[in-house]
């Protein structure tokens, strides 16, 4: 038996942040149900970095497995009322359309909630339910670039930088997950079930505790070095220089202890906790100047010795290649029936009794409809005449 396994959570979200916070529920043994239009969710049509696969594109390949799929037009009367069968025996209903979507719908948290009132509904949005920007897309870029995150790293007078990721989605995922568990947790004392709100924007900022919290109680000033410092608010060195032959990371070393690795008087006498940060621009560049002269490989075998924190940096091919990866078991095999054999990320949560598995692929458009629909009490000649009236697509 899997953690959340007899939790039904019905997935009426689209892109990235909720579906991805869905399939960690699908991971743990959840019964998810994507809810999708009788044409595909939109993050079938969008294909990040054009992998499009087989029949499903690798974007939403990687965030709906452990799913079934039930392709319904929600405008539609019959729709909305195989929808609104189900939530009677959902636990949790997942939802980032724009606000007033929703309520358009007739699916928004008060008519729900009035027909199962142990209903966990999760609404993400990307500003907030109201509010000046409630509005606005919520799209990972924009957000990024709002949140002051981007003005914490690089160098004075340099471009802000993105992070390499679709970090603040992904942040709103894991909230939204938080959420859910700790809802159904709730649920499980008192047997209420109540409305969860995430969005982007509060997921962003609040993720940056300590370095908001030293602007805004400790005084500290965001500011960026000339040299591109990794953090604003971390001393020297710190951040990602280049070798003879490649790149590493060094992270707060001992100003004595590259004295004695770089045989550099410069460094003699320099105090860690304030020369680390008034000669900040300093000490980037002599550190930058040593470190171009041997390979990464040398500089890592002499710092690890030295307990000098430094780390390589990685493209894909070496993450996964990784000995720690390969004996964490990070990635996952299975097969998938029209995508073939697939390598992705697997489980970053390991439960000793309840292990996560992936017991389907991500789905294909309305894979699964009639099942559910026969699950949820529907007639075989009601569900043929709903697939005939194009209100429901089952695939064939």
């Amino acid at each position: 038996m899997k953690i959340l396994e007899g939790i039904r959570v019905l997935d009426c979200s689209i892109a990235m942040a909720g579906p991805f916070a869905a399939q960690r529920m699908g991971d743990m043994g959840a019964d998810v149900i994507k809810v999708e239009p009788t044409s595909g969710e939109w993050q079938r049509h969008a294909s990040a970095g054009g992998a499009t696969g087989n029949k499903i594109n690798v974007s939403f390949l990687s965030l709906n497995r452990n799913k079934r799929s039930l392709a319904v037009d929600l405008k539609a009367p019959e729709g909305k009322a195989i929808l609104i069968d189900m939530v009677r025996e959902a636990d949790v209903f997942l939802q980032n359309y724009r606000p007033g979507v929703a309520e358009r719908l007739g699916v928004d948290y008060e008519t729900l909630s009035a027909i199962n009132p142990r209903l966990i509904y999760i609404s993400m949005s990307g500003y907030g339910e109201d509010g000046p920007y409630k509005d606005l897309p919520g799209q990972d870029l924009l957000l990024q670039g709002m949140s002051g995150a981007m003005m914490s790293t690089g160098s004075a007078g340099a471009p802000p930088s993105a992070a390499g990721q679709y970090l603040v989605d992904a942040i709103a995922a894991y909230s939204a997950f938080e959420g859910a568990l700790a809802a159904l947790f709730h649920r499980e004392r008192t047997g209420e079930g109540q409305l969860v709100q995430v969005n982007m924007l509060d997921a962003i900022a609040t993720i940056q505790m300590q370095e908001l919290s030293v602007f805004s109680v400790g005084g500290k000033p965001q500011a960026r070095s000339a040299e591109p410092h990794a953090h604003s608010y971390i001393r020297a060195p710190y951040g990602v220089f280049a070798t003879s032959d490649g790149y590493i990371t060094v992270a707060m070393a001992s100003l004595a202890k590259l004295e004695q690795l770089f045989e550099d008087e410069f460094f003699a006498g320099l105090s860690d906790e304030t020369d680390g940060w008034i000669r900040r621009d300093e000490i980037f560049a002599r550190v930058k100047g040593h470190l171009l002269k041997k390979s990464s490989a040398e500089w890592l075998a002499e710092m690890r010795a030295r307990d000098i924190w430094a780390g390589p940096v990685y493209g894909y091919e070496d993450l996964i290649n990784d000995p720690q990866i390969k004996h964490n078991g990070t990635f996952i095999e299975y097969d998938h029936p029209t995508e073939g054999h697939l390598k992705v990320p697997g489980f970053p949560i390991r439960f000793s009794r309840t292990p996560c598995a992936v017991e389907r692929g991500a789905p294909l458009v309305g894979e699964h409809s009639r099942e559910v629909m026969k699950e949820a009490g529907m007639s075989d000649d009601a569900i043929d005449a709903l697939i005939e009236s194009g209100v429901v697509r089952q695939h064939a």
